[in-house]
């Protein structure tokens, strides 16, 4: 298994946002993790990437032990993952904001930077070529002279899955890929996803659209009120009474 997730737990003062999840993410291949509005999906995230610390139970990467790891360090180790609310430096160009997925891999100081020592010349070269490949394999190498904030929602969508591509990750962690975009963008979007596993990436992604879930997904973990209640295929989840009951059924009566 790449990731495994033993008996996760986070509280806020009073509030169990996670409640004794434990789940395994196997090499290669699509995991989905969905659940209603307040099922405690983002946060299991950001107890992976380390943006929180568990409160209790443990988590392992890749064989090796990562609970309490700060997030730089995690994701040094090939961790990456996106956010709901894309975050981009608008101002800045489309290739700019794909080179910052791959600067945790440089090691040029300020001293490199103001006399442009050979270490920071070829770091910066390494960067700009890791930022071009990860735009290239997102379809978005047209707009790498492009200001970020100019491109369209779906292009700014696979900047920051390129943003995370070029950091050179096994694991890639997508909060909601495919929120506020088009039907049609959409199937492309889903599309993208399906390729980059093809190519070898790790996906586990929180959606939504159960749509895309189900045409994506090889395994999905299903959470409601920050416990997981079901776990297994796509046709055993949707067969499932107590995902029907929790979120299923609920996105029908909506």
């Amino acid at each position: 298994m790449l990731l495994e997730v033993r008996n996760a737990t986070k509280r806020f003062g009073g509030l169990v946002a996670v409640d004794d999840v434990s789940f395994d993410v196997p090499k290669g291949g699509i995991t989905a993790i969905i659940g209603p509005n307040g099922a405690g999906k983002s946060t299991l995230f950001n107890l992976i990437s380390g943006y929180y610390p568990v409160t209790s139970g443990t988590l392992r990467y890749d064989e090796a032990e990562i609970t309490g790891m700060p997030m730089h360090r995690i994701a040094r180790r090939g961790i990456a993952r996106t956010f709901q609310t894309t975050s981009l430096f608008l101002h800045q160009s489309v290739l700019e904001n794909a080179m910052l997925g791959y600067q945790q891999h440089t090691r040029s100081t300020i001293f490199d930077a103001f006399a442009r020592t050979p270490r920071e010349r070829r770091e910066e070269n390494e960067t700009r070529t890791a930022a071009m490949a990860a735009l290239r394999e997102t379809g978005i190498e047209r707009y790498a002279a492009r200001v970020a904030g100019a491109i369209p929602q779906e292009a700014q969508k696979r900047l920051a899955i390129a943003i995370a591509i070029a950091s050179k990750p096994k694991l890639v962690l997508l909060d909601e890929p495919v929120a506020g975009i088009t039907a049609e963008e959409t199937e492309a979007h889903a599309e993208l996803i399906r390729r980059l596993a093809c190519e070898g990436y790790t996906i586990c992604l929180v959606e939504h659209k159960m749509s895309v879930v189900m045409g994506l997904a090889q395994n999905i973990v299903v959470l409601a009120h920050g416990k997981k209640i079901a776990e297994g295929t796509p046709a055993q989840v949707s067969a499932d009474p107590a995902v029907i009951e929790a979120y299923l059924g609920a996105a029908t009566h909506a």
